[in-house]
């Protein structure tokens, strides 16, 4: 390992990052994977920065869907969740998801502290019994109001008529809550992001009724009984919400790893969760006032992202134009998920909605990926073979001293603060475009220095100065864009002839990283051929094109 002295890492604040959990109704697909790529680019970037860092992820198993669809299938409820659920482990371990706990709410530990949180809501005069007569969305798992139907009375999101239901429930008090929640919010600027999902949440609470929190046995019997109540199953948000708690090791009690990731150690709220746009009630008003009620800290922040959506329509079963990762990694070739990860991060502003398109996508892996970043690895490293025997060689401080593009080839600030900021933002968009101007700049220094003549007319300090000034850039680069493509930055170390372990590790310091690995003299490259082929214009790979 070339010169690895690494710098030790200050003891930063932990980060505890968390995805929604997927409802195992059917198998992942392309928008279910957008929100586990970032969430895990988040927490691989908080690793690099040094902050101790725990991911969840993982899947809501209960409720009359799954119900309904495992008695389609023959299947007992508990038969058919277990199978759905390594679906969707499978499609994270496909993606690259590095995830610290894959939770499920029909895991022992959730069922206990979900009867807990339960019983301190009641303690506290949170819940009550009351009978109900209200529309029902099963898509949702919610009872719906007004304004969650469409002119016709179908619901927004499903376009389906909810069925009405009568029937006895416990309810929470949630309308107790509405003042705190608006107060809360307006306290803390960065509590709801992006910013403009703000004003969406106050007009939620205008009107605030409080909430069901269970069904009759009668009505759903798949799920995790109220405690003392035989005849009820608590309802899916609590069962659900209550994932965030579990995950981290809360079991009533203030463990050592809840008092590490869900507070800070001046008792500061610490998690974010990273949900879609459209569970953005439940975890903007109901989870806040159950947090309130429990007398727990508040999540540190809630970032509602859009929906990726297919050739401009919703990825939607019904619409019968699911696409899995699987789909397109087998459907390209392609070694890894690396490119729909840089896709799928950098097609829109995390927040917004983003749109998937064959032409697109591969348009910007090929244009990014293959030609830009792979195509200026791959002249490098076949160059230094050719000049230099494929050896990093000496370089004169005189001959850098006296370039500033070849100082600025090699330059660490301002573009790492840059890019920190930018990951700090959730903004991929902004990474990606600050990096790659560093491999712009990298492909037209070649042009503009012309190596080949350098080398003809014997200028061979200035060339070695060259050669290693483009191969200091790519590392750098593989370092930056390493929270977004793992597999790509490994495959470029490697080429670079530098620890590919080390930039695998997700926990190496983008300080140790930068300071710890160096391109020394003597060191010798490892050149593979193209880092990614090029997408070929057709839609597949040699089978269709039969």
């Amino acid at each position: 390992m070339p010169n690895a002295h690494h710098h030790p890492d200050t003891p930063t604040t932990p980060r505890y990052i968390t995805t929604a959990i997927d409802y195992v109704n059917a198998p992942p697909h392309l928008g279910h994977a957008y929100e586990k790529i970032a969430t895990d680019a988040m927490a691989r970037f908080y690793k690099r920065m040094g902050h101790p860092t725990f991911f969840l992820t993982g899947t809501d198993e209960h409720g009359i869907k799954v119900e309904k669809n495992a008695l389609s299938k023959g299947l007992a409820p508990k038969a058919f969740v277990d199978e759905l659920s390594q679906s969707f482990k499978q499609a994270w371990a496909h993606c690259g998801v590095a995830y610290d706990r894959f939770i499920r709410t029909t895991d022992e530990d959730h069922y206990a502290l979900v009867a807990v949180l339960w019983n301190r809501l009641l303690a506290k005069g949170d819940i009550y019994k009351a009978s109900y007569t209200g529309r029902y969305c099963q898509g949702c798992e919610a009872f719906l109001t007004d304004r969650d139907l469409t002119e016709d009375g179908l619901c927004i999101t499903h376009q389906t008529a909810p069925e009405a239901v009568e029937e006895e429930n416990y309810f929470f008090r949630l309308s107790n809550y509405k003042e705190a929640i608006i107060a809360h919010i307006n306290a803390n600027p960065t509590f709801i992001q992006p910013d403009f999902r703000k004003q969406e949440v106050l007009n939620m609470l205008e009107n605030l009724e409080d909430i069901s929190v269970s069904r009759s046995k009668q009505s759903v019997s798949w799920g995790i009984p109220v405690p003392n109540d035989e005849t009820q199953v608590i309802y899916v948000w609590i069962d659900a919400l209550s994932n965030y708690l579990t995950g981290i090791g809360y079991d009533g009690t203030e463990t050592a790893q809840f008092n590490q990731f869900w507070k800070t150690p001046a008792g500061e709220p610490n998690a974010i969760h990273i949900i879609g746009k459209d569970i953005l009630r439940f975890h903007a008003i109901y989870w806040p006032a159950m947090l309130m009620s429990a007398e727990l800290p508040l999540p540190k922040q809630i970032f509602a992202h859009g929906f990726i959506t297919l050739n401009e329509a919703k990825i939607s079963k019904s619409l019968g134009n699911v696409i899995s990762p699987f789909d397109l990694t087998a459907h390209y070739e392609l070694a890894n998920a690396d490119p729909i990860r840089y896709y799928l991060l950098t097609c829109t502003q995390f927040g917004n909605d983003g749109n998937f398109t064959a032409e697109a996508f591969k348009l910007s892996v090929n244009a990014d990926l293959a030609n830009n970043l792979g195509n200026l690895l791959n002249r490098s490293v076949s160059m230094l073979k050719k000049y230099f025997g494929g050896a990093i060689p000496a370089v004169s401080a005189d001959v850098l001293a006296s370039s500033a593009i070849l100082q600025e080839l090699q330059a660490v600030t301002p573009l790492h603060e840059q890019v920190v900021t930018a990951y700090e933002a959730f903004n991929f968009q902004q990474v990606a475009e600050f990096v790659f101007a560093r491999v712009d700049l990298a492909n037209r220094t070649i042009n503009d220095m012309e190596p080949w003549t350098l080398y003809k007319t014997e200028q061979l300090d200035l060339l070695a100065a060259l050669m290693v000034s483009l191969l200091e850039s790519l590392r750098l680069v593989a370092v930056w864009l390493s929270p977004m493509v793992p597999k790509l930055s490994v495959g470029i170390w490697s080429q670079l002839g530098l620890d590919a372990e080390a930039i695998a590790n997700p926990s190496a310091s983008f300080d140790a990283l930068i300071s710890g690995y160096r391109l020394v003299e003597g060191l010798m490259t490892n050149p593979q051929g193209p880092l990614l082929p090029r997408l070929d214009s057709e839609l597949a790979g040699a089978e269709a094109k039969k």
